[in-house]
């Protein structure tokens, strides 16, 4: 009769604990409350530059289509629309969104802590009764015959800031890991910049290298006609021929890099495909985002995403490096467990029910000097942090000068080409009617068609070039999409 009940009790254990997993799972499917979250904001660190919220990361971490652009070839794609394109499909944004909520659990995982550690425990035992623990241990527990439940309360009291140290800790590498992901929108967007305004280049180089063959098509053909008639010598028509070759050659060269460029736009927009975009410049060029380089190192030391990342990192270390020296100091904890024993021998449990409560605390005296280790080398890594943190504003600085000085550079060289394209068309219209007239060779014609034709690219991509270079400097001076 007596092993029939355990056997029974067993039985319904089981099927207890399975409905129990069953209803942890439930729980764990519901989506957590808005502002659920109050241990992302770090005790004791100031805000400090732009963050995401969960609704926006999590948008952000949506799957995409890889393959959507939603823009036919037909339709003009501009410099805004390619970014918003981009921040859209490219990978990298989605790797970054889901990085920076994944760090946000680490927080919820050091707080828990703080928090109450309540487990439920059921136990049945079939047992040779009042039998002795004979071997592997030292007290005289006996085996009894009994079945029960019960639930085990562990409250932290105080461990004198070292979880509190480590919430912080990792509140800051959610917070740095959320600039991050801002970080990674920038360099998205320098990215698409850059290959768009390469794209717009190499697309002006292949119409002039078009519209340089079809030039000297007309030449050769009015060059081969005036050979047949006598009007011409063949060195005439071998000029032309040769001039026609090399133009040929540049419409192959311009139109490789074109192509070239159309498979980065489409990589950086995070498409698989080859879709052939219609590109559209802006009908003003954008003007620098400050009126001095002084004025760009200022906002880039205020707003950069990585390096308000690797400050918050910084702080993180300190903070951590702060724990790691609590370690040496006491734990106190409270303990609570209560029960039943419905089932068991009358003479070994008097009671069908148990309980106690009491304090643990816990004093580190000695353990090979690890708590000394670790708390400096967390020293050590929070000082290194701050040598990074001033050797990347160092590199911001001069990143920013060199922008700027090629911003500068390419604004003047747009009027130098202009100037120079203006004149590269007068002295090709001059040569057309010397070389009409008889009043010079196939030779000056040449020479002034090959000026016109570098004067043309160079024209068309001084503007581009300047674009981009307004493009980086943007970037450098931490202006985020």
């Amino acid at each position: 009769m007596r092993k029939s009940s355990a056997t029974s009790f067993a039985v319904g254990l089981v099927l207890f604990c399975a409905q129990l997993s069953m209803a942890q799972t439930n729980l764990a499917a519901l989506p957590s409350a808005p502002g659920a979250h109050p241990e992302f904001q770090a005790q004791g660190a100031a805000p400090r530059g732009p963050r995401q919220s969960d609704t926006q990361l999590a948008q952000v971490a949506q799957t995409v289509a890889p393959n959507a652009t939603g823009l036919g070839s037909d339709e003009p794609l501009t410099r805004q629309l390619a970014e918003q394109l981009a921040l859209k499909n490219n990978p990298r944004i989605r790797v970054a969104a889901l990085l920076a909520l994944a760090q946000r659990q680490v927080v919820r995982e050091t707080r828990s802590a703080e928090l109450p550690n309540l487990n439920g425990n059921l136990t049945g035992v079939d047992a040779e009764e009042a039998s002795r623990i004979s071997s592997g241990t030292l007290n005289a527990s006996r085996l009894l015959y009994h079945a029960g439940a019960g639930v085990v309360l562990n409250q932290l009291i105080t461990d004198f800031g070292r979880t509190r140290n480590l919430v912080a800790s990792s509140s800051l590498q959610a917070k740095a890991s959320e600039e991050s992901s801002l970080a990674t929108r920038a360099d998205i967007v320098l990215a698409t910049d850059l290959a768009f305004y390469r794209t717009l280049e190499a697309q002006a180089t292949l119409a002039v290298a078009q519209s340089t063959v079809s030039a000297r098509q007309t030449v050769s053909d009015k060059v081969s006609a005036l050979t047949a008639n006598k009007l011409k010598s063949t060195l005439d028509q071998s000029f032309a021929e040769v001039n026609l070759s090399q133009a040929k050659l540049l419409a192959l060269d311009a139109q490789n890099q074109y192509d070239a460029a159309i498979a980065d736009l489409n990589e950086v927009l995070g498409t698989t495909g080859n879709t052939q975009f219609h590109l559209v410049d802006d009908d003003v060029p954008p003007t620098p985002i400050a009126p001095s380089p002084d004025d760009v190192i200022t906002m880039a030391l205020q707003q950069r995403p990585d390096l308000l990342a690797l400050r918050d990192m910084h702080d993180a270390d300190a903070r951590f490096a702060q724990a790691q020296h609590d370690q040496l100091l006491p734990t106190i904890s409270g303990l609570g467990i209560v029960g039943i024993t419905p089932i068991g021998s009358n003479q070994y449990f008097p009671q069908n029910w148990y309980g106690a409560a009491g304090i643990n605390i816990g004093i580190p005296i000695f353990n090979g000097f690890r708590y000394h280790a670790e708390a400096t080398e967390a020293d050590l890594r929070a000082k290194a942090a701050a040598e990074q943190d001033r050797d990347l504003e160092a590199r911001i600085v001069r990143d920013v000068r060199t922008a700027w000085l090629r911003m500068a550079t390419a604004q003047q060289r747009m009027s130098v080409t202009a100037e120079l394209l203006k004149e590269a068309n007068t002295a090709l219209d001059l040569a057309q009617t010397r070389y009409s007239l008889g009043l010079s060779s196939i030779v000056e014609l040449s020479q002034a068609q090959l000026q016109q034709t570098e004067a043309q690219i160079d024209d068309a991509n001084a503007r581009f070039d300047y674009e981009a270079d307004l493009a980086a400097l943007r970037y450098q001076g931490g202006s985020t999409p």
